[in-house]
């Protein structure tokens, strides 16, 4: 009997042994839901039952057995369901990847264990494996998508909950640092009003990555004007919080345009933060704001050790430091405040970018001054 009518012929059994095996690999707390199990393996063992039926090159069968078949048109596949509904059943990748070497297992054991085998047993098993191995990938594609879909709602939802305490936080702050002044509770209370005011960046960089990665938008509220007195203020205010740091402005031409100086400045504070963490901590923190026509440049440079290339261009991945921060165990920042840079340039319709000349690390974000703005308000989809 050919695989395909064996599989067609003996579903049931494989499928009880398919949904034993679920049921055993499922942990602790996972919300299994076996009727869902019933309904996901039929589906998958149609789809494989009408693979091997479909004649193939030898081109086509070996995009399949490395899992690169052609994207999926139409209604999604059975796989792609099923990698979806065990991420939200609570399953580990370990654990739903084990599902399909016991269903492969299961219909091989079966299939050998029958009296009509034909000639072609050979190509039939390959053919399976492959159709096996596509839908693995195809699972393992929809499961990696939710699971980060939902570490996104997680990191949205904390986000949103430390609101409320933080803001308390800081408004006690600020009312204590009015109480105190010019007595020796002074310091403790801006101490404790620059750590909730960090806090409360960090919130938003936590907001605007989930935002990010559920598809939402960051919202700005761009209008006509001059970024040179809120560069030059930001800067000013980092060189109060940042005591340490040799912080240099250099501005030139015009700096007029359609931005949401608001945004703007979360990007300078977020650029020289990083250059005065991983940047060499005698040198001088370099910003400059230069205007060049249509387009203008905001540049932060600081003198460090240099990062390799395949490092400098993983800095604005979310989630991704530097290997310095490593070495200097900086353990706070979630790796968020050069990808919040990035996503600022592309809401306002520019770039950035970062290079390494003459033992300086100099970020680059260049963003045209005149933009078409249907309203002084627009909002900008991440990629």
């Amino acid at each position: 009997m050919r695989l395909a009518d064996f599989i067609e012929a003996n579903t049931q059994t494989i499928l009880d042994d398919a949904v034993h095996f679920a049921v055993s690999q499922a942990p602790g707390g996972a919300r299994l839901n076996i009727k869902r199990l019933r309904n996901d393996i039929p589906h998958i063992l149609r789809e494989i039952v009408a693979d091997l039926r479909t004649p193939q090159s030898e081109a086509q069968q070996r995009a399949k057995s490395l899992g690169r078949a052609p994207v999926h048109l139409g209604p999604e596949s059975a796989a792609t369901s099923h990698g979806r509904s065990r991420a939200d059943d609570g399953f580990g990748v370990n654990q739903m990847i084990a599902e399909y070497r016991a269903l492969r297992a299961s219909v091989l054991r079966l299939w050998a264990a029958d009296d009509a085998l034909v000639a072609d047993v050979l190509g039939d098993m390959i053919r399976f494996n492959e159709a096996i191995d596509q839908a693995v990938a195809e699972s393992l594609v929809e499961f990696s998508r939710t699971v980060e879909s939902w570490r996104s709602v997680f990191l949205g939802a904390l986000g949103h909950d430390l609101r409320g305490p933080l803001t308390a936080v800081v408004g006690t702050a600020e009312f204590l640092m009015d109480s105190v002044k010019d007595t020796p509770h002074a310091r403790p209370a801006e101490r404790i009003l620059n750590g909730g005011l960090q806090l409360g960046r960090l919130v938003d960089g936590l907001l605007d990555y989930s935002k990010s990665t559920l598809g939402a938008g960051m919202t700005l509220q761009r209008a006509d004007c001059d970024l040179a007195p809120a560069v030059t203020e930001e800067v000013e205010l980092l060189r109060s919080t940042l005591p340490r740091a040799t912080i240099a402005l250099h501005v030139e031409g015009g700096t007029r345009g359609h931005f949401d100086d608001t945004r703007i400045r979360e990007a300078v504070h977020n650029l020289v933060t990083n250059a005065a963490k991983y940047g060499a901590p005698s040198e001088e923190i370099r910003v400059s704001l230069k205007g060049e026509g249509e387009r203008l440049q905001l540049a932060v440079s600081n003198a460090g050790a240099p990062l390799a290339s395949e490092e400098l261009n993983a800095l604005f991945d979310p989630l991704r430091r530097g290997s310095q921060a490593a070495n200097k165990g900086e353990h706070s920042s979630l790796g968020l405040g050069l990808f919040i840079v990035r996503e600022i340039a592309r809401a306002h319709g520019g770039e950035v970018a970062a290079r390494v000349e003459g033992g300086s690390t100099t970020f680059v974000m260049t963003l045209p001054t005149k933009q078409d703005l249907s309203g002084d308000d627009a909002r900008y989809v991440f990629a």
